[in-house]
């Protein structure tokens, strides 16, 4: 995959700086209240952290680098992160999507190539499926459904790829190919990059989308693979990455604004009301976000900081931080 396909990914644009700026008084005031402190760093040289995953069972966090495939964890109330699966595991150079499952297995996506499925308590590579066909390709992120089924999107293919537990049973021990389950071309721009985060609703009845250039944010139905725009009452979710979802409230991290925006979505999710915009260049290009005991842990990329988004040096050690009052 060229690596100006992975630059693209992260174009930066003033759109959310200039909405951040035409906020009213009262959002203004609630996002006063916003406070950013460090979780914990991550090892190493240059890792450009992406992704971000939390085992439901210990707290723990795992990490991705994006410029080397490498996984840190950092133990639950631990400052730092250590070296989960190194740099080029498996043959993996880089690592975007990260997830953990109930059955406790580590999903890690390599953008290139699909999606590797590890034993958490092992380390062991379980499954690996890759994405069908030779047309350019950049798997980007992905959502557990209640029923185990992952869910992947393509920033480069409008479709959604599904992997069932059924599907993890066939694979175990080998490689399968991902199945492109959702088309979403009939919302699809023309051409460019489309969509980043995923999230599934608790019950397992549909997925939200963000389609992270137009700012857009679509709603797919599981069973039926029927697709809908969601109307956004008060804001955009431009420059959209990963996504966060409980109990009706959704968050998003927006990378290239430094931005992080809360949204009440309505019952059927036919609607999401922007309820918080909170923009602070302290969140460092945030890539991703996951929410536990009240808190948000936010993927600090530093990606235009001699990264995917351009020239720089960045701050070093690298970090995730804690951001409360969202």
């Amino acid at each position: 995959m060229s690596r100006s396909i992975h630059r693209r990914t992260f174009l930066t644009s003033s759109a959310g700086l200039a909405l951040a700026a035409a906020l009213p008084a009262t959002t203004a005031r609630a996002a006063a209240a916003v406070r950013i402190s460090t979780a914990f760093t991550l090892p190493g040289d240059r890792p450009y952290p992406e992704g971000i995953a939390l085992d439901p069972y210990t707290g723990d966090a795992y990490v991705g680098s994006y410029t080397t495939g490498a996984v840190y964890r950092a133990a639950a109330g631990s400052r730092a992160a250590e070296v989960f699966l190194p740099a080029g595991a498996d043959g993996r150079n880089t690592a975007n999507g990260l997830k953990v499952d109930r059955s406790r297995r580590l999903w890690v996506i390599d953008s290139t190539a699909g999606v590797d499925v590890y034993d958490l308590r092992t380390r062991t590579l379980l499954a690996r499926f890759t994405v069908p066909g030779s047309d350019p390709s950049f798997v980007n992120d992905l959502a557990i459904g209640p029923d185990g089924t992952a869910y992947l999107t393509d920033s480069t293919r409008p479709v959604v790829y599904r992997v069932t537990p059924a599907d993890l049973r066939r694979a175990r021990g080998g490689s399968a190919t991902l199945d492109a389950a959702y088309d979403l071309s009939a919302v699809a721009p023309a051409d460019g990059l489309f969509l980043n985060g995923i999230v599934a609703d608790p019950a397992g009845r549909c997925l939200f989308v963000v389609g992270m250039t137009g700012g857009g944010l679509y709603r797919v139905t599981t069973a039926s693979g029927a697709v809908s725009q969601v109307a956004l009452n008060g804001g955009d979710l431009t420059h959209g990455d990963g996504l966060e979802l409980a109990h009706g409230t959704l968050w998003a991290a927006h990378n290239a604004s430094n931005t992080i925006s809360r949204w009440r979505l309505s019952a059927d999710g036919s609607s999401a009301r922007l309820e918080r915009r909170f923009t602070d260049t302290a969140l460092q290009i945030p890539t991703t976000l996951a929410r536990t005991h009240g808190r948000l842990l936010v993927v600090r990329s530093q990606f235009d900081k001699g990264g995917p988004m351009g020239p720089g040096v960045p701050e070093e050690p690298f970090t995730v931080a804690w951001v409360d009052g969202i």
